[in-house]
């Protein structure tokens, strides 16, 4: 697994105090993407929270996350949570280390009291201390929040004072993007009032030694209920791993509603689900990974969009588009981009990638951030797509019709074959997933060449029928 450093540099430690009138919670951002460009430390908001005790514990839900492994819980991680601005919200996000497991607090407009919310993405530092008083803070005393420098440091800064190098694994960065891919596929299935989420949530196991997991579960709804059930039967949630779902206790006694969202269940593989609690102005969302030991960054959500020059063209022209809004409608950006709806899903798949978008299951919504990361390894790193390149430019790849044969670098010959615009291999991997994990190496390297293939014979006949107007031309 590909790792490297980056280097996360505040003005000071974040810090919970006590002041005149209440207390003031100052949590110090690192460099980050603005409308007007990159900014060294962004100032996102200053103003009240209107439900301080549940802001702090769902911040510390999704601090949790950031430093928790749920598969091989023995190896330490630390990664500092983002912060988003999106004009009417303030979005915290995390990543476990183990990949599986996805955190997002969205604090609402309802949640945010006596100053605007700015836009633009960075980190945001969660340091011990902090983590301690938010532990601890108790009362009805209002809550000063502060997202950025204060106003007077802005323009007297002299440097960072605190640096952390936090690790960014490749597959961390891989898992990002997948997260909003699948759960772009998600509907909403159970909704269950306070006091049977508490129930259920409050039942779940919290995980066994050395983070061995009790795989998946499958739950139905049951009137305002959730019920176990032995198979995935019409209707039925996945739960993988439920000991995952434990960062939900920090905001369990706050809890108005927990809703349950997934893929419809077509088969017995596990899937991934997503579980929102409902706060007042906030809510909070889990979205877990289809198995404990299976990180997001393997499911081969973002392949398709990846391998295409297509969808490069049209995400640069997406991308000029998106203004930071909460709410990315995909009818709006086809209208202003001129592309269908189809090549902007696929755009926006693509920007994922890089970090640029993310997926509100709540809103059935993409939303526009910038992820403070090297996140274009995503592409150049990720395994499959190397190699499906790789085959290409080694002429590996012949088309017949409807099947491709691709010679593999051991000599190995696989078909490949298109039915109603699914490609399916006679490789190992595709025997073992089936396309659940995505397109193989050799599907996707097909795809490529079909692809380009058709744009050249568009591209040709174009030519030929300009050519046959101004032959018509000169005719007359």
């Amino acid at each position: 697994m590909t790792r490297s450093l980056q280097a996360v540099a505040y003005t000071r430690p974040s810090v919970l105090e006590s002041v005149a009138g209440g207390r003031r919670l100052g949590l110090e951002t690192s460099r980050g993407a603005t409308p007007t460009g990159v900014e060294d430390h962004p100032r996102f908001f200053s103003g009240f929270l209107t439900s301080p005790q549940v802001a702090a514990a769902g911040l510390l839900a999704v601090a949790d996350v950031a430093t928790a492994r749920y598969f091989q819980q023995q190896l330490r991680t630390s990664l500092d949570p983002v912060v988003t601005g999106n004009g009417d919200r303030l979005r915290f996000e995390s990543f476990s280390g183990c990949g599986g497991v996805y955190a997002r607090l969205d604090v609402l407009e309802p949640g945010l009291d006596g100053g605007e919310v700015g836009h633009g993405t960075t980190n945001v530092d969660v340091n011990n201390p902090l983590r301690e008083a938010l532990s601890r803070l108790g009362g009805d005393d209002p809550l000063h929040l502060r997202v950025g420098p204060e106003e007077l440091a802005v323009t007297t800064l002299d440097g960072p004072v605190v640096e952390k190098k936090v690790p960014l694994p490749d597959r961390w960065l891989r898992g990002f993007a997948e997260a909003q891919v699948t759960a772009a596929g998600f509907d909403l299935r159970a909704e269950l009032p306070a006091a049977e989420a508490v129930r259920f949530l409050r039942s779940l196991p919290r995980g066994g030694a050395r983070g061995a997991s009790r795989g998946a579960q499958w739950v139905v709804p049951a009137g305002r209920a959730l019920r176990p059930t032995t198979r995935p039967v019409l209707g039925a949630v996945c739960l993988p791993g439920p000991e995952r779902l434990v960062a939900l206790r920090r905001v369990l006694r706050h809890a108005t509603a927990l809703r349950v969202y997934g893929p419809p269940a077509t088969g017995e593989a596990a899937l991934a689900s997503a579980w929102e609690v409902v706060l007042p102005g906030m809510r909070l969302t889990l979205t877990l990974s289809p198995e404990a030991a299976r990180g997001f960054s393997g499911e081969g959500g973002v392949l398709e969009a990846l391998a295409t020059d297509e969808a490069a063209e049209d995400a640069e022209l997406i991308g000029v588009l998106l203004a930071w809004e909460p709410r990315v409608d995909v009818g709006d950006l086809a209208a202003s981009s001129g592309l269908p709806a189809e090549r902007v899903r696929a755009a926006l798949t693509r920007l994922g990638t890089s970090g640029r978008v993310g997926y509100d299951t709540a809103e059935a919504a993409y939303f526009h951030r910038e992820l403070p990361y090297d996140a274009d390894r995503v592409e150049r790193h990720n395994p499959r797509l190397r190699s499906a390149r790789a085959l290409v430019a080694a002429g590996a790849v012949s088309l017949d019709g409807d099947v491709g044969t691709v010679t593999a670098e051991d000599g190995h010959v696989h078909r490949v074959r298109d039915s109603a615009g699914t490609l399916t291999c006679s490789c190992l991997w595709w025997a073992k997933y089936r396309g659940g994990r995505g397109p193989c190496k050799h599907a996707l390297a097909v795809r490529v060449v079909r692809r380009g293939a058709t744009a050249e014979r568009d591209d040709t006949e174009a030519d030929a029928g300009r050519g046959g107007a101004r032959n018509d031309g000169g005719a007359r």
